[in-house]
């Protein structure tokens, strides 16, 4: 049987089919769908910064397609033109725009900055508003003079820290403050020490304040009970007597009046007590003169 394909034919047809698997697998590789044709949008910038073909757009950090093509004006006459193939399900608000980020790796990478327009949207093929955003370094570069200016104050801070560190000072009150934190601690041990002891006495002392409640609200029954009326009569009938017996004592007529108010009636009672004492005091000296008595009847002289 003669054969159908020389050598040379088919080194290449194989040739040509690691060709096309060589595309597929590449564009595959750099994110880009085979199967699916996603929609095209414009987006012009002064300065592309690096970007490529196959280079991700990116919006709120999620992977919504590719740069399928970047297209320069020679004639300096307008903006670089870079066409991005996006999902059909991104809506892109109208008012969006888009930026080109880089980090310190130097991965370029194009961001989509959605704007908040719930009724009007960008259409496919329309053009989107690049905006120069400033690369990461950049913004290092920017933020040096104010790190630099900051140095001598951050030396200075240091250099105050460690003479505070190094003050005995310092040392002295954290020991303090250690011993403080030991007595605090002792003092609360104490403290639950006597609330537990107080929880103890508790019912003792509630019972004899329940004691002591009942006892006042006896004593307010038993107040409740007294006859008022009947009690300020009769200091009503004590007073009335006072009084009479005041009345008496102030008066020159009965005993008790003329004994306060006869000065002679007085002269004569101090005078006879006098007498009775002078009595009682010759009796004891010479109680012969006044009691006789004798073992054989006589009578002595």
């Amino acid at each position: 049987m003669e054969k159908i394909f020389s050598k040379e034919v088919k080194i290449a047809l194989v040739a040509i089919v690691a060709a096309v698997a060589l595309f597929f697998g590449m564009n595959f590789l750099k994110g880009m769908s085979l199967f699916d044709k996603g929609v095209t949008y414009n987006i012009t910038f002064n300065n592309v910064k690096g970007l490529s073909k196959s280079t991700g757009v990116y919006a709120d950090g999620y992977k919504v397609g590719n740069v399928a093509n970047i297209i320069y004006d020679y004639s300096k006459e307008g903006p670089v033109v870079v066409e991005v193939s996006l999902v059909p399900d991104l809506r892109i608000p109208a008012g969006s725009s888009a930026e080109i980020s880089s980090d310190l790796m130097g991965n370029v990478k194009l961001n989509l900055l959605l704007a908040n327009n719930p009724r009007a949207r960008v259409e496919a093929g329309d053009t989107i508003k690049g905006t120069d955003a400033q690369e990461l370094m950049a913004r290092v570069a920017q933020m040096l003079p104010t790190i630099e200016a900051m140095v001598p104050k951050i030396d200075s801070i240091l250099t105050s820290v460690n003479t505070l560190l190094a003050d005995p000072a310092l040392a002295q009150v954290i020991k303090n403050t250690a011993q403080t934190t030991e007595n605090l601690n002792a003092s609360t041990r104490q403290l639950n020490t006597l609330m537990m002891g107080l929880n103890g006495f508790m019912p003792a002392i509630m019972h004899h304040a329940n004691a002591t409640m009942q006892n006042a609200e006896t004593l307010t029954q038993n107040l409740a009970q007294v006859d008022v009326a009947e009690t300020m009569n009769k200091v009503n009938r004590t007073l009335d007597n006072v009084e009479q017996m005041t009345k008496a004592l102030n008066s020159k007529e009965g005993s008790l009046g003329l004994l306060m108010h006869d000065k002679a009636l007085y002269n004569n009672l101090n005078s006879t007590v006098s007498n009775a004492d002078s009595l009682m005091i010759d009796l004891k000296a010479h109680p012969k003169r006044y009691v006789h008595f004798s073992v054989f009847g006589k009578k002595d002289k």
